[in-house]
């Protein structure tokens, strides 16, 4: 897979794809991420990408002909370009697993007061949102798309069935965990777990998992119902 970044802070974006198995992926050539500065494509002395609002209004808008001009310099028609925005759908993990067979994504990363419309409506093939909240730039979004849609690609993870019992992958909370010592300042591991029973222990952190998202995320469960 290749991902394309276009950004007004290369930094931001650059420093932590080197860590972790993110880093290590890319070291092995499993995914290929490269990212560019916007500002290459800016205009006058300062690079300049933004202007103020028509009609208007505090803050400022990134222009148009920069963000067209750094997507058409990639030469990649067939790539699938995102808008990393708040009012875009929210980020999950259905969008991960789609996302996952992408060849090749353009992740650009939004900042001031938004983008002009022109871009969403000419240009990009989808808006995603990691949240309701505002934060001051694509590129934290942008690289918690990368982080999770990277899990997916064989290779990247060093034990690949730790995706198969994961929150969120088969709709429901992960099930409680635990590790050695058995008992910890008075508090012990539940017996099941050191039973050996590999059928109790499925049966248990079945019971554990649903019980935890009602719980924690009823929302959750009650679409999972629906979809039963």
């Amino acid at each position: 897979m290749r991902i394309d970044v276009i950004t007004i802070f290369p930094e931001m974006v650059i420093e932590p794809l080197r860590a972790g198995l993110l880093g290590k992926g890319i070291d092995k050539g499993l995914l290929d991420v490269r990212v560019h500065d916007l500002r290459d494509h800016g205009s006058g002395k300062h690079r300049t990408v933004d202007d103020r609002p028509y009609g208007g209004g505090a803050g400022m808008v990134m222009r148009p002909e920069p963000i067209f001009a750094a997507v058409d310099a990639l030469d990649a028609p067939n790539a699938r370009v995102i808008l990393m925005s708040p009012r875009g759908t929210r980020f999950d993990q259905r969008h991960v697993e789609r996302l996952a067979s992408v060849e090749h994504m353009i992740l650009i990363c939004g900042r001031y007061e938004g983008v002009d419309e022109r871009v969403v409506e000419h240009l990009v093939d989808e808006e995603l949102s990691i949240g309701d909240y505002v934060l001051s730039g694509g590129e934290l979004p942008a690289l918690v798309v990368i982080e999770a849609v990277s899990r997916l690609i064989p290779g990247v993870l060093g034990n690949v069935e730790s995706l198969t019992s994961e929150s969120h992958t088969d709709g429901l909370l992960e099930f409680p965990q635990y590790t050695r010592p058995a008992e910890y300042r008075g508090w012990s591991v539940p017996e099941v777990l050191l039973s050996g029973n590999h059928a109790e222990v499925a049966r248990w952190r079945t019971e554990q998992a649903r019980s935890l998202t009602q719980r924690k995320r009823p929302d959750i469960m009650h679409d999972l119902v629906q979809d039963e």
